[in-house]
């Protein structure tokens, strides 16, 4: 049973923000990188370049699927081990490739690798707290997770300035081992025995027949594959946004920073406040500011024309805002009613949202070439349909 006197841990919510921090230091510190890399393999098309984020996020999405039923089985531990093992050899694969298919292929890999501590932190805190004050501490470890995207851009930038773009690969390996290192060393197995589950390959089938049962589930895990895919668009063109539409190449890490700052900020406004309003009223709230945003730049800039930068900053920092009040909240509404099959239950849950957000981010993203009108156009859409789901769910 979880806690019925919920405590914070600081060293279990340090640990768990780190691991997930493996899967932001991946994405993001390689965003300057995107131009040499593909030179550096002869990609023609400089959108193929946006495929080495997505990619990751499709390995991630069929790993979570993996791992988390096997957590379920085998213990969380075990499965981190395993995890970052398939990390490392598909790190190898990445800094030694002369091919951008194999690239992908290494990117893919890498994200099934990183889908075991992404999956494991989640169904750890859910082993540990349940609720409203789950969703108070899931609001914590994002925000201390989104302070990696905050520096992982000028931290790659640098490493790009002062070695090469594989040293980037080979830092992220680094950081990762020595996380692992920690999390073995402190961190007890939080899954207890009686809630292990028998290992069969039915356990896929049953955990997900049993996921389908809980509506709100479901729901919720709808709405997260719609704002992962919307804001996924965001992270594989910002870049390009950037660099080429805006020409403000030594400024894209400290850009992106303060957009990953406005979701940091905003979940630490989450975390302070859920206890008194609830994660739904918040992430309902949330996801009506997020669409009004959105629809408000598609019809002011509807020409097509990019407003200033500073203009289209305003945007997105009032955009990711909104979308710090989402994230932690629809993870822990759509995992309350699942502590029973807490494992499998997050597998699901990134799964499905994920898979999602990559179709999403790559057609969205191909038409984000010399206008960022076709982005608001993405988030507006998909923040529409997300609200129609709250209102739905508000009606059952």
């Amino acid at each position: 049973m979880p806690n019925k006197k919920p405590t914070f841990k600081a060293e279990f919510i340090a640990l768990m923000a780190s691991l997930m921090s493996i899967v932001a230091l991946s994405i993001d510190a390689l965003l300057p990188a995107l131009p040499d890399i593909g030179n550096s393999l002869g990609v023609t098309n400089a959108s193929d370049n946006q495929l080495l984020i997505t990619m990751i996020f499709l390995g991630l999405g069929f790993g979570q699927l993996v791992f988390g039923p096997l957590s379920d089985s085998f213990g969380r531990k075990p499965m981190v081990y395993f995890g970052f093992g398939l990390f490392v050899i598909a790190s190898i694969i990445c800094v030694t490739t002369q091919s951008f298919e194999m690239m992908i292929f290494g990117r893919i890999l890498q994200g099934i690798g990183l889908a075991s501590p992404r999956t494991i932190a989640i169904a750890m805190t859910r082993d540990t707290y349940s609720g409203d004050f789950m969703a108070k501490v899931l609001s914590i470890i994002v925000m201390f997770f989104i302070l990696v995207p905050i520096i992982a851009p000028t931290f790659g930038q640098w490493l790009l300035q002062l070695f090469n773009w594989q040293a980037i690969f080979n830092a992220n390996l680094i950081f990762g081992l020595l996380i692992v290192l920690w999390f073995w060393k402190r961190q007890p197995e939080t899954l207890k025995p009686e809630h292990q589950i028998k290992f069969s390959s039915s356990i896929f089938i049953s955990g997900t027949k049993e996921f389908i049962k809980h509506k709100d589930a479901v729901a919720f895990t709808l709405v997260s594959g719609f704002i992962t895919g919307s804001f996924m668009v965001y992270l594989s063109t910002s870049q390009q946004i950037f660099q080429e539409q805006y020409q403000l190449g030594e400024w894209f890490p400290y850009i992106f920073a303060s957009t990953a700052f406005s979701v940091g900020f905003a979940t630490f406004s989450n975390s302070q406040l859920v206890m008194r309003f609830g994660a739904f009223n918040i992430a309902f709230k949330a996801a009506i500011a997020y669409t009004v945003i959105s629809l408000l730049y598609v019809v002011l800039f509807y020409s097509g024309n990019n407003p200033s930068v500073t203009v289209l900053i305003g945007f997105f920092l009032a955009q990711f805002f909104a979308v710090g009040f989402l994230f932690g909240n629809l993870r822990s509404l759509a995992m309350e009613p699942l502590g029973h099959i807490a494992g499998i239950g997050s597998a699901i849950n990134g799964f499905v949202s994920t898979v999602m957000a990559v179709p999403i981010a790559n057609y969205i993203g191909g038409f984000v070439d010399t206008s960022v009108l076709p982005l608001f156009i993405g988030f507006s859409v998909f923040g529409v349909l997300s609200v129609l789901v709250f209102l739905v769910v508000k009606r059952i």
